[in-house]
């Protein structure tokens, strides 16, 4: 170096010098980390260049879409005009069922002849009339009906016989049935009876009346409606040893 180069060197050239020297010789005992840092903004930069380079390249070479047409047709709207409201009427009220007719259980004998009866024997202004007002309770016959009468107090009915066995007949052995007709009221009440076939001992007859007061009955039913009717109730009589 020659003279004049020393004088051109300032001490200010001399303390870049000194600080550059400085910083190479503490870079070079940077860690990894820290070094990473420093190329950190150089690293994404280049980053930032390849996907936008790339991105570029997908949209480059990617098939390209076409949109189809459809030839989408639109039907026309047309107002139709709605029928008048129907309006429907009600059901029918139910009917009530007929009453549902019985046979009687009186038997018939098979020697009885009936003599034919037309209206050349019998003109219908000879008829008597039908009686007024007749009472259903007087006398024994059928009264329609579609449910028969049931007996609620069974169990008691039993202990009353058994109290009201006629002690004479019991200590004998001697017992029967008592065939009676019972009316059963609206109410379930048996409010009349009549014998209908006797047991031969007047004593049982007696007490079968009895026994008939104190049973209590759900009523006959005819048309949904609680009716009176006549029933034929037997009551037995019977010792067991």
């Amino acid at each position: 170096m020659s003279p004049h180069d020393e004088q051109l060197i300032t001490p200010r050239d001399e303390a870049r010098k000194a600080r550059a020297a400085k910083r190479a010789s503490a870079a070079a005992f940077l860690p990894a980390n820290d070094r990473f840092k420093q190329s950190y903004s150089a690293v994404m930069y280049l980053c930032v260049i390849l996907a936008t380079a790339l991105h570029f390249a997908v949209f480059e070479w990617f098939p390209q879409l076409e949109a189809a047409d459809l030839g989408v047709v639109s039907e026309e709207l047309s107002a139709i005009e709605l029928p008048p409201e129907v309006r429907i009427p009600p059901p029918p009220e139910q009917i009530a069922r007929p009453a549902t007719p019985r046979v009687a259980a009186a038997d018939v004998s098979e020697d009885i002849t009936i003599a034919p009866t037309t209206f050349e024997d019998n003109p219908v202004e000879n008829l008597p009339p039908p009686p007024a007002g007749a009472d259903p309770e007087a006398t024994p016959s059928y009264i329609a009906r579609d449910v028969e009468p049931r007996l609620k107090n069974a169990r008691d009915i039993r202990r009353l016989l058994e109290r009201l066995y006629p002690p004479m007949l019991k200590e004998a052995g001697i017992g029967g049935r008592v065939l009676l007709w019972v009316f059963v009221d609206e109410q379930g009440k048996a409010v009349r009876s009549q014998i209908n076939t006797s047991s031969g001992y007047p004593a049982l007859d007696n007490t079968a009346a009895q026994i008939v007061e104190e049973m209590e009955f759900s009523p006959a039913m005819n048309r949904d409606k609680p009716v009176g009717v006549w029933i034929a109730q037997p009551i037995d009589f019977s010792v067991t040893r």
